[in-house]
């Protein structure tokens, strides 16, 4: 809604309703999820039981409940997405960075349809593109194994593979956010340095790479979280080290319980943590 355009009471009232509602909408089950994580109750529905912090701190020793902090599956599982997530990231944005540059510094031939490859995977479903990773590297695997008897395990079902497989579409990502940023850069920097007998690589690390640095790190950001959430691709492509989306989908089907919300609680204030330090990040690489 455009504020300098005058409207009249009744849109207004009802347009701040509209608002209302939407962010209800929004923040409802999330507000749900929030208190079922305390309720005393080994189901996460009403009515309310009472306070507790059992389906987080819980010791089975001490009686049946387990709580997040002794859950040593979810435990398991929140580690193994962490660690391909990192990897991801690392992977994301540094392939990232090399195709910003390949795209906004270098003309060559073919350059509009190799940019089009590169966003294919963000119209491509996450399951298809699973079942295509999965299909194509097995497939490749078997074939190198029954030719000459070697074993390539990082092509089976595995964190190599879940990592392979996220890092085909979080890298478009973060190439389109490093890319944004490097098209605003002005060339007369790096040749101002270059001039004052900085060797290319000098300028790249002392000029432009200080430039890039707010949109390395919203990158990483994004590619963390993305990485950490992923369900869709991760299913199709994981081994015995079950990243925590797919380890929440297998306790869903025997049941929910509410230590699923306590789960869910700490990933909404870690990513909330994680959004937090990297706008500040950016705030201050900008200052």
């Amino acid at each position: 809604m455009i504020r300098s355009v005058p409207h009249s009471p009744w849109f207004n009232r009802i347009y701040g309703l509209y608002l209302v509602i939407f962010f209800v909408y929004l923040a409802l089950p999330l507000l749900m999820t929030v208190v079922f994580a305390f309720n005393d109750s080994p189901f996460p529905s009403l009515p309310w039981q009472g306070f507790t912090l059992d389906w987080f701190v819980a010791d089975p020793a001490d009686g049946t409940r387990t709580g997040l902090l002794h859950d040593q599956g979810l435990l398991s599982a929140l580690g193994n997405s962490a660690m391909i997530a990192l990897w991801v990231t690392l992977l994301s944005v540094v392939l990232g960075t090399v195709n910003a540059v390949l795209f906004e510094r270098l003309q060559f031939r073919g350059k509009e349809l190799l940019y089009l490859v590169m966003l294919l995977p963000l119209v491509i479903p996450g399951v298809i593109l699973g079942v295509s990773i999965l299909v194509f590297y097995s497939g490749l695997a078997n074939h190198v194994s029954n030719q000459w008897g070697i074993e390539l395990d990082m092509f089976r079902p595995s964190m190599s593979l879940v990592v392979m497989g996220q890092v085909s579409f979080i890298t478009t990502l973060s190439t389109l956010v490093i890319a944004a940023r490097l098209r605003k850069f002005d060339p007369h920097l790096e040749e101002a340095a270059l001039n004052l007998g900085a060797t290319p690589w000098v300028a790249w690390f002392t000029v432009t790479l200080p430039w890039l640095r707010p949109a390395l790190m919203g990158a990483a950001a994004m590619a963390f979280l993305m990485s950490f959430e992923n369900f869709n691709t991760t299913v199709m492509l994981t081994g015995s080290d079950t990243p925590l989306t797919v380890a929440l989908f297998n306790r869903l089907r025997e049941g929910s319980t509410p230590v699923l919300n306590a789960v869910a609680l700490f990933l909404m204030v870690a990513s909330a943590l994680l959004a937090l330090v990297a706008t500040r990040g950016d705030k201050n690489a900008e200052a």
